[in-house]
């Protein structure tokens, strides 16, 4: 006994999920494409360097290796 007036979904539902898929991952590259450009905070972190290592200072106090502070 085969249902006649319920829709074949299979297809429809598969290129939902690859459309949905699709728009992820243009999402994550835009995303990672601004992240490069260094708009968002790029100055405020390349003045936190230290001077004599160059590792990144975190908080307020001397960097960890005892070099000059920047």
């Amino acid at each position: 006994m085969a249902l006649k007036n319920v829709p074949n979904m299979h297809g429809s539902a598969c290129s939902m999920v690859l459309k949905i898929v699709a728009l992820f991952l243009v999402f994550i590259g835009v995303l990672g494409w601004f992240g490069k450009m260094h708009w968002i905070g790029g100055k405020t972190l390349s003045q936190r360097k230290c001077k004599g290592c160059g590792r990144y200072r975190i908080g307020k106090g001397p960097c960890a290796c005892g070099g000059k502070q920047g």
